[in-house]
Order: structure tokens, then sequence, then C-alpha cells
């Protein structure tokens, strides 16, 4: 009898302990698994759904890449701008627990082609559902609850054919989802990611606290390197292949005279390519850059017969870089450093 009097004593012991193990975290895109791996540090690794090198807006999940969603504990990610093809599959998981970044409080956020509208920045996230981009009712954001733990009902207008009709429903028009090139957005964030990361396993909360505090200095150390090294080119316009930049530039003040594609993969017509090579001599373009994932040959088009540079591929998602911790400051390092490597050229 002692023996199993011990036995259950020692069984309600073990329980809790097993109860508070580190959550399975699924991310969508490399900056954010970045993001999401300083906050866990040593205590967890997060998954990437995204392969490397692969385009975020039109992604396909494999079956082994459903099963880990179908898994987690909890699933973080930019929000259906960005991959709809994720918010598809979410809704028909059914009650998940999610931390959606789109609608974490205070982001500066701006529509595609909106880089220099200041005023958005600093808006709370009850303004930006009234600008329609946010799924959550305004109740849930003014109690500031991030996780979405039911996906029960579409939004008002949210139009899964029309999405697939449309390059997987990212139009660029609306809010641009690349808020992770505002570094600013990124520090606010790792202390989200660590609360929510704590109300799954409490016992850790501390730590994924300490580890967001961590990560923060570190962006406002980068964000800090980054404003210094990009200062110089400010006064010096460019092209980019597509509308990925706003943020970054409206950060940074810096310049985007134009894009080349009109989408992610639509190539401009003969037309389309005339007009832009008027819009690179109106505004003074020093230097196009292609992409990683696009094919360069659009962009010597363009610069073809024009005194316009062309710099090297960008990266703006780390689809090339490799997935850890340490990517997100690769990332933005790299962006600074080739667009000054072209734009600081006289």
């Amino acid at each position: 009898m002692r023996y199993t009097i011990s036995s259950a004593v020692t069984s309600l012991l073990i329980a809790p302990a097993a109860l508070a193990e580190v959550p399975l975290v699924v991310t969508d895109i490399p900056p954010v698994h970045s993001l999401v791996a300083q906050v866990m540090g040593d205590l967890g690794a997060p998954e990437l759904l995204l392969d490397r090198g692969a385009d975020a807006h039109s992604f396909q999940l494999r079956p082994s890449q459903a099963r880990s969603l179908s898994t987690a504990g909890l699933v973080i990610w930019i929000g259906p701008e960005m991959t709809p093809w994720l918010d598809r599959t979410l809704g028909s998981l059914g009650a998940k627990a999610q931390l959606r970044l789109s609608t974490v409080a205070g982001l500066h956020v701006q529509d595609y082609g909106d880089a220099a509208a200041h005023e958005h920045e600093g808006h709370e996230q009850e303004e930006h559902a009234d600008h329609d981009h946010a799924e959550h009712a305004h109740e849930e954001h003014a109690e500031h609850d991030h996780a979405e733990h039911e996906h029960e009902a579409e939004p008002a207008g949210h139009d899964h054919d029309a999405e697939e009709a449309s390059h997987e429903g990212h139009s660029h028009s609306g809010l641009d989802p690349h808020l992770w090139l505002d570094p600013a957005n990124a520090r606010l964030w790792l202390p989200a990611i660590a609360a929510e990361l704590g109300k799954l396993d409490p016992e850790n909360a501390a730590t994924y606290a300490a580890n967001a505090e961590a990560a923060a200095a570190g962006v406002a150390r980068l964000d800090a390197e980054t404003a210094a090294r990009l200062e110089a080119v400010q006064d010096r316009p460019f092209v980019v292949f597509h509308d990925a930049y706003g943020y970054f530039a409206a950060h940074y003040g810096l310049e985007v005279a134009g894009t080349v594609a009109i989408g992610d993969a639509s190539a401009p017509g003969a037309a389309r390519l005339s007009a832009l090579r008027e819009e690179l001599a109106a505004e003074g373009a020093v230097c196009i850059f292609p992409e990683v994932q696009h094919d360069p040959k659009l962009v010597a088009q363009l610069a073809e017969g024009t005194p316009v540079k062309i710099g090297a591929p960008l990266d703006p998602q780390g689809a090339q870089l490799e997935p850890g911790a340490g990517l997100y400051a690769e990332l933005m390092t790299g962006l600074a450093t080739t667009l000054t490597d072209c734009l600081a050229e006289r």
C-alpha cells in the first residue's frame, strides 16, 4: 500500500511539470521565424513553414507542413495579406492559438505606395481595424488580446475565390504586409510574442520576457547602425523590382522612385517599360535593384540605354539566408549594404 500511495503522490507532483512543456511554435516567413527564435532562446526552436527560396505570397504547403500546423501549440504569422494560403489552411483547421502580427497594437502600418505617409505611424490597431485590415473585433483589440484562439467566422468581404484569382490574394493594394522592414515594428512584436508564449508556458514566461527585452535592445542597436549607414544616400532615388520596401524607405528616409513589376510576378509590357524609363529620367533614379526570387532580365531591359546603374539583388524576405535567430539582423544589414554599395557611387 505504501508503494501505491507513494506512486500516486509522485504522479501528482510530476503532472504539473508535464503540462508546462514548451509549445510547438510554427511561423510563416524567415523574418518572423528569426524574431520568434530569439524570444524562445534555448527553450525551444520554432518551425518555419516557408521553404528556403520560396515565394511567401504563393507558397503551397506540403502534407508534412500541414501536419505541423495541425499539431502546433501556437502559430505566429503576419496575416492573410502576406500569406493568403496560410489563412485558408488555418481556417480549415478550426480553433488554433494564433498571434497575427499585423494586429499587434501600436504598429506603424501603411498601404502600398504610401511610403511617405508618416501620419499612420503610432496608430493603435483599433484605428487599423477601422481601416478594414484586421479580422479581430474592436473589443478584442481594446483588451490587447492578440492571439486568435478561434477562426470560425470569416471577416466581411473576405472572398477566398477573389484571393485565388488575384495572385493568391496578394494584389499590391490595401495594407502593405512587409511590416518587419520597419525595425520599430519588430521591437513591438517581440514582447507580444513573449506574452503569447508565456500564456501557453507560464513556467517559462519570465525567460521569454527577458529574451524579448534583450532581442529588442539588439534590434535598437541594429536600427541605429542601419540608419547611420543609409544617411548618406537618403537623397539618391532608386527603383526596386516590386513594391515591398515602403516601410524600410519610410523609416530610413529613402526615396523609392518606382517599381518594375505591377505585382509580385506580373512582367511589364513594352508600354510600361517605356513609361518607367521616362519615370527614371524624371525622378533622377541612380540605381535599379533586381530581387533574388525574380528574373533580372526585366531590370536589365529597363536600365538599357539609361545612365541608371544596376545594383545587386535585394532579398526583403531573407529567402536566400540561413534561417535562425540571426537572420533578421543579416536581412536588414544586407538590404542597407546592397543599397549603399550602388547608391553611394558618384
